[in-house]
């Protein structure tokens, strides 16, 4: 089970409260963690990844374990605490502006 953490706005727009959880088929990878939150709540397409290109939206950064992996490409694994579900992927809106 993995467990992810959404931040509010999403969590609104998904009508979900606290974390999601996923029961991920295969290996976890930040791309099958995205692709079964997008099957679950359709609503959320878009919102963290492009419609066509499927890359992180510029302001969306991802999080597991204390390491950033919005840079990392979808097929990389998760940590194995993430795919243990004893600590969260973290979706996170980022803030820009100075």
């Amino acid at each position: 089970m993995i467990r992810v953490a959404l931040p509010a706005h999403l969590r609104t727009l998904a009508r979900v409260e606290g974390e999601v959880r996923l029961e991920i088929a295969g290996p976890a990878t930040i791309g099958s963690v995205l692709d079964e939150l997008e099957m679950r709540h359709p609503v959320l397409r878009g919102t963290i990844r492009d419609h066509v290109t499927g890359q992180r939206r510029a302001f969306v950064r991802f999080y597991a374990c204390e390491q950033d992996l919005s840079n990392a490409p979808p097929d990389a694994p998760l940590p194995s605490a993430v795919e243990r579900g004893e600590e969260p992927f973290l979706v996170v809106g980022a803030m820009a502006g100075g």
